[in-house]
Parts: structure tokens; C-alpha cells; sequence
């Protein structure tokens, strides 16, 4: 269990988790663009770009944010 524990606090790699109302993003780069419609981050290797409505940031730590809001799309590319 604490190797787990471990791993978890230690994992570099950009990840996402969208659940049914909030999306948790993981080991992102930088914001590019928040508003109410459409929010763009970069990560090691690319861009996504969220959008829908009523979009809000609900939790911001040092490489994890937490999204809240009606997604209607996510993005992916490669920089």
C-alpha cells in the first residue's frame, strides 16, 4: 500500500480522469486560456482544449487542476 502511495505522489506523466461532472488533470505544463466556454492547457507533449459551458476551475494545485462545468468536448494534439 505505500508503494502505492508512493508512486502516486512521485507520477510525472500528464493524465485526465473525466467523470460525469468534473475532469481532474494531472502533471499539466501552463493554462493557456480559462473562460466560461472553453479552457486550453499544455502538457509535456501537447495541447488539450476543453470545452462547453459554465466552466469553472474548482480545485488548482501545483500540477493538478480540477474542472468543473457541462464538457460538451475535449481536444487532443501533439506540439
Amino acid at each position: 500500500m505505500i508503494r502505492k502511495l508512493v508512486d502516486y505522489v512521485k507520477e510525472t506523466e500528464f493524465r485526465f480522469t473525466v467523470f460525469s461532472d468534473r475532469i481532474d488533470i494531472l502533471n499539466y505544463q501552463e493554462i493557456l486560456s480559462l473562460e466560461d466556454d472553453r479552457i486550453c492547457i499544455t502538457y509535456d507533449t501537447g495541447r488539450m482544449v476543453i470545452k462547453g459551458e459554465h466552466l469553472t476551475v474548482g480545485k488548482l494545485l501545483d500540477q493538478e487542476i480540477l474542472i468543473f462545468g457541462k464538457v460538451s468536448e475535449i481536444e487532443m494534439s501533439r506540439t
